[in-house]
């Protein structure tokens, strides 16, 4: 009878820290793959940036990931959809930090 109970309470703990997250980030991905509509910004698997410009039949998007330049891709390989809020950051001439990190010497060494 105890032998059934550890066995029970491994495979309980098992589930829910193996299949139950992993069926969850399943799900989600679903989701994402499914929500990818034209003109969506999307980052896909291999790191490029592009806009959606159209979707075929056949799970196939293509994306513009520069102007004049458009690839066509599995849409399983979308990894994220950018919110239109999302611009990337642009640092400023100003925003350089000009100083050179402090060198350590032999005292700060120690």
């Amino acid at each position: 009878m105890g032998q059934l109970i550890v066995l029970v309470a491994m495979f309980a703990l098992l589930w829910l820290l193996l299949i139950r997250p992993a069926a969850k980030r399943k799900l989600a991905q679903q989701q994402l793959l499914s929500s990818v509509e034209v003109g969506d910004e999307i980052l896909t698997a291999g790191g490029l940036y592009g806009h959606v410009r159209s979707i075929g039949e056949d799970d196939a998007l293509e994306v513009e990931i520069a102007p004049g330049t458009s690839v066509r891709m599995a849409r399983r390989a979308v990894a994220a959809v950018i919110p239109p809020d999302d611009e990337p950051l642009e640092l400023d001439a100003g925003e350089v930090d000009d100083e050179p990190d402090a060198v350590p010497t032999d005292e700060n060494r120690r």
